[in-house]
């Protein structure tokens, strides 16, 4: 009997527990939807009210972006054209780097060289952005305003930024999703089950054919998150971009003085009023919708290839 007691004891307090674990998972769960909802309800109550005051067209499609003028224009196009193509190119830099890197780390290299190479990755993610826009001015604008002397030395056109450009921030940028792109990508290919790769190389494969053409896209799934979180940190980043790409709204060619959608909200945010501090959130909103939309759709993108896989 008193075996009996304590076994029925030990399984009231074992469904106590797991009764109090899944309350506590739901509220924790409630609370993250809870944020996302907020944050977006937050962002559509200050967003909307500059588009019904100046026009969605004239804010989204206006070249010209001059709101303490006499006659103010809230264009924003060259904002988001710039973010756009900054992001795109930064991913398209940093990407491939970060990936091989990956590969490298989990499949190439020696331990001895992994282990230096793995801090020195780690350590990227832990330097604040604010270092690598401090670094941006003091080692690549320097570099950048050299080329761009040397390409532009006779246009009578070209206004000289100093190095503070389009490229500049691209390679900031690709520099800073590194880490993510990397520890991610090289967890994911750590992840794939070994009898692919002993499968691939017993019907003779090589080593790097079995890499490229049977753990990466075993590993796609986990490679598209590091993407996603690349784009997401890309897009979103502020301080280092405003240090080291001019801060100018121009058309975003790659020796232009720009700026991105996070940088026209940080700059002029202290000293805006009115219209144009409500047009500067309607700019928050933008970016918000544009960071949606990319997650949802790289997300479609996921799910159709694992269901094609399947």
């Amino acid at each position: 009997m008193g075996t009996h007691a304590s076994v029925m004891v030990n399984r009231k307090n074992k469904a106590v527990v797991e009764t109090a674990a899944q309350v506590i998972f739901t509220i924790c769960a409630f609370f993250a939807v809870l944020a996302v909802v907020a944050i977006t309800l937050y962002m559509m109550i200050s967003g909307t009210p500059a588009i019904f005051e100046v026009g969605i067209a004239e804010i989204l499609f206006g070249p010209v972006w001059a709101p303490t003028a006499s006659n103010p224009q809230y264009g924003i196009l060259y904002v988001i054209l710039t973010s756009i193509i900054g992001t795109a190119m930064a991913i398209l830099l940093g990407v491939p780097i970060g990936l091989l890197t990956a590969v490298f780390l989990a499949e190439v290299a020696p331990k001895r060289i992994a282990a230096m190479v793995k801090p020195a990755v780690e350590l990227l993610a832990g330097i604040p952005s604010v270092i690598y826009g401090l670094l941006g001015i003091y080692l690549l604008n320097p570099l950048m305003y050299k080329l761009e002397l040397a390409l532009f030395q006779d246009s009578p056109t070209h206004q000289f930024t100093g190095g503070a450009n389009l490229l500049s921030a691209v390679i900031v940028l690709a520099i800073m999703i590194l880490p993510t792109v990397i520890n991610i990508s090289e967890t994911a290919i750590r992840a794939v089950q070994p009898s692919i790769k002993a499968a691939s190389l017993a019907l003779g494969a090589s080593h790097m054919q079995t890499i490229f053409r049977m753990m990466l896209p075993a590993a796609k799934s986990g490679i598209v998150t590091a993407v996603v979180l690349g784009v997401g940190r890309a897009i979103g980043e502020a301080m280092a971009i405003t240090l080291v790409s001019g801060s100018s709204v121009n058309m975003p060619l790659p020796f232009n003085s720009v700026r991105f959608l996070t940088t026209a909200i940080v700059s002029e945010m202290g000293y805006s009023q009115g219209t144009h501090r409500r047009v500067l959130f309607t700019i928050g909103l933008v970016l918000f919708v544009f960071i949606m939309l990319i997650n949802i759709s790289l997300s479609r993108i996921l799910k159709k290839g694992e269901s094609e896989n399947e």
